[in-house]
């Protein structure tokens, strides 16, 4: 069991450390990595009570979450992350043109194993060259970060699947230029509005996928038209399928509905695929 405690780094900064015995972070259904959820989703809450949301979040049954914007929210999730028994094992953080070694110390303070940049802008995705420039802040973000035993990872959006460059999708350019170690958080949702088929990707892109945002609606850009996990057209149970060495993340961009039940909802269908908090 990897037991989460506080342990002082300074007068007002304590530091996660991680008791490896256990994998708390896997299903015990079939090994399959613990499902998660984006705080994105909860962001508003977040900004008005992060204990009292994250207790919401804990009571749903989930252990894990991938918090965002990881160096400004820090010393918010500590303390109260800690006191729930909820784990990051990835993280949103902007290092691409942010402070990398700011995420590097915030990641190793939360106990956080990877980051994760979830965006760079859709006008720097419009040639080879500016994608191999994309390839090669990662790759020296992953040496840096390797350092510390950090590993790294781009999320996609719909622009790296929507783009494609002498009959090739922008993201598939991409992973072909990262080294070994960097990894890819694919969004699933974003992929199919993007034009892509993420069953199929999956299979292509293979061990290099370690998560999945699971989103589900009409599949188009209306952030509002989202729906629960099942509730809407995405193949989820194929996607799950195709990459069962993927952690699942829930995540709304919005949702027009009860916002804790929709994540109820989902949560709920996930243990129905096999995909256990």
């Amino acid at each position: 069991m990897q037991l989460i405690r506080l342990e002082a780094a300074g007068p007002e900064r304590p530091v996660v450390r991680v008791d490896d015995t256990h994998d708390l972070d896997v299903s015990d259904v079939d090994r399959r990595p613990r499902l998660a959820l984006q705080l994105y989703t909860v962001r508003d809450a977040l900004a008005e009570d992060v204990p009292t949301t994250l207790r919401r979040v804990s009571e749903l049954g989930l252990r894990t979450v991938e918090p965002f914007d990881l160096v400004a929210a820090v010393d918010r999730l500590l303390e109260p992350m800690a006191e729930l028994g909820l784990t990051a094992p990835t993280s949103h953080v902007s290092f691409i043109d942010g402070d990398l070694d700011a995420a590097i110390d915030a990641a190793a303070r939360l106990g956080v194993r990877t980051i994760i940049d979830p965006y760079v802008p859709e006008e720097r995705w419009t040639t080879r060259s500016d994608i191999t420039a994309i390839a090669a802040a990662l790759n020296d973000a992953a040496l840096r970060a390797a350092d510390r035993g950090i590993a790294v990872g781009y999320h996609n959006h719909w622009w790296e699947l929507e783009t494609r460059i002498d009959g090739t999708v922008a993201l598939e350019i991409l992973a072909d230029h990262l080294d070994d170690a960097i990894v890819l958080e694919l969004d699933t949702y974003w992929c199919a509005v993007g034009g892509g088929d993420p069953v199929a990707l999956l299979g292509r892109l293979g061990e290099r996928v370690v998560a999945l945002h699971v989103k589900d609606g009409p599949i188009s850009r209306d952030i509002k038209a989202q729906q629960p996990a099942g509730s809407g057209r995405m193949p989820i149970a194929e996607i799950l399928a195709a990459a069962p060495q993927a952690r699942p993340i829930l995540e709304f961009d919005a949702y027009a509905g009860d916002l804790f039940e929709g994540i109820g909802r989902g949560i709920a269908f996930m243990r129905q695929h096999g995909a256990t908090p």
